[in-house]
């Protein structure tokens, strides 16, 4: 199959490194931000997870570098080190063939004096990490990312959210007048706008909205569960069938660590990842799942973003997200690539109006419930809030109407007499607080 990347114009050691991959064709994002990053155009890009976006800002950004300068070309922030290590990991799989092109990577949680020691002999040509690290060493004089005239933010919603655009900020400061800036979000957030003015005068807009915000190859699975049951249900329904690999996402750390016991109680060889984990030893996990050493994860959101691994079999929110935005995030984790995946949400009673922001958001549920060890279909959950809704009370009058419009048998005389009981009950219950207002003043004025 002829490489599809060839029309772009791209360094030969980056098709050769796609060919390596088996990469051959771009994907829509791709087809729109490689020619204007090429172009040398500022671009901001709006795209779902998983819709190939790295790929689409490394390539042509990575072909712009001039390998004869020996200074900071390109600098790339993430939001957190898990996506900081993806795109190091990405970006030195396509410089493979190119020795002499020198990516490093800058994140918290490793030794800061040691990366200061390497840099006072040699620049990288791209410095990927976290904005703190990057700042840090950028205050410091060590990275002399001033030379840099490519900057990208990845993630930006994230980086908002996570409260480091700040940290950003400071980090475009250093950069010069004729800066080609990327910035890429799942989400454009209103607050980001500020951001975006002030250093993207007429930028490129490249926005790619899905036709529904999860991908159609995944079956979301909808189930009410009490709290006290929850981690037995999660472990039968990480264990049923044969499931590839299993994502489970809790809002918190306390939450993590003791479904983490529980689940390594029951046997399973089970992965936890959060912001207490210590920073060597996740990205030591990360790289054990990537090789799929474990079948089980259980993390918190700060992962929903920070594992892109390609067979995430089945996803279980052990309970709905904080942010409906990390539920997109959640769910994005399976059914990448066409391919079929699962995502299984518990919920508590009570909980049903955040199901209702989710379905107006465009995710379709199918009710669940576990019986003989297999999901199966359940009643819909508004049939019993359909139920509970109450006629108006009816008076003698609209009985009386009720059964002589009856007898008529003329089309729509149920909706007529629905309509006037609901009108009685109105002008009903405006007599009696009219009613209710004048005994108030009235003894106020007895009062007085």
């Amino acid at each position: 199959m002829t490489n599809q990347f060839k029309q772009y114009q791209l360094a030969p050691f980056l098709l050769k490194a796609l060919d390596a991959e088996h990469i051959n064709a771009p994907t829509p994002i791709q087809e729109k931000v490689i020619p204007a990053l090429l172009r040398g155009e500022s671009v901001v890009g709006q795209s779902q997870t998983g819709s190939g976006k790295t790929h689409a800002f490394l390539l042509p950004l990575l072909t712009r570098i001039d390998l004869t300068q020996d200074d900071v070309q390109l600098v790339i922030t993430a939001p957190s080190r898990e996506l900081a290590d993806q795109l190091y990991e990405v970006a030195t799989d396509l410089a493979q063939f190119e020795p002499q092109l020198r990516i490093q990577r800058y994140v918290g949680g490793t030794d800061k004096s040691r990366q200061e020691d390497k840099l006072e002999s040699k620049q990288p040509h791209v410095a990927i990490g976290t904005p703190g690290r990057l700042l840090d060493l950028i205050s410091d004089h060590a990275l002399t990312a001033y030379t840099a005239k490519m900057f990208v933010v990845d993630e930006a919603d994230m980086t908002l959210d996570m409260g480091f655009l700040t940290t950003v900020d400071q980090i475009a400061g250093q950069f010069g007048e004729d800066l080609q800036m990327a910035v890429f979000s799942a989400t454009i957030p209103q607050k980001l706008q500020p951001f975006l003015k002030k250093y993207m005068a007429n930028p490129t807009v490249i926005e790619l909205k899905p036709k529904t915000v999860i991908a159609d190859t995944v079956q979301n699975d909808l189930i009410q569960v009490p709290a006290r049951d929850r981690n037995a249900l999660i472990y039968k329904l990480a264990t049923m069938g044969e499931p590839f690999l299993v994502l489970i996402f809790a809002n918190t750390k306390t939450h993590v660590d003791a479904l983490h016991q529980y689940l390594t109680d029951q046997g399973l060889k089970v992965a936890k990842i959060h912001g207490d984990v210590e920073p060597r030893r996740r990205r030591q996990v990360m790289k054990q799942i990537g090789e799929l050493k474990y079948q089980y994860v259980v993390a918190t959101d700060l992962a929903s973003r920070g594992i892109d691994i390609d067979g995430v079999s089945l996803v279980i929110n052990a309970e709905l997200p904080k942010d409906n935005e990390f539920f997109i995030h959640r769910v994005g984790r399976t059914g990448r690539n066409g391919q079929p995946g699962t995502a299984v949400t518990l919920y508590e009673p009570g909980q049903e109006a955040q199901i209702a922001e989710l379905e107006h958001l465009g995710v379709h549920f199918t009710p669940k419930a576990l019986k003989n060890g297999e999901l199966v279909d359940t009643y819909d959950r508004n049939r019993r809030i359909r139920r509970q809704k109450k006629a108006a009370p009816v008076s003698g009058k609209i009985a009386g109407m009720a059964a002589k419009e009856a007898k008529k048998k003329m089309p729509g005389y149920k909706k007529k007499i629905r309509k006037a009981a609901e009108k009685e009950a109105w002008f009903n219950n405006r007599v009696e607080k009219r009613n209710s207002a004048r005994s108030a003043r009235k003894a106020k004025k007895e009062r007085n």
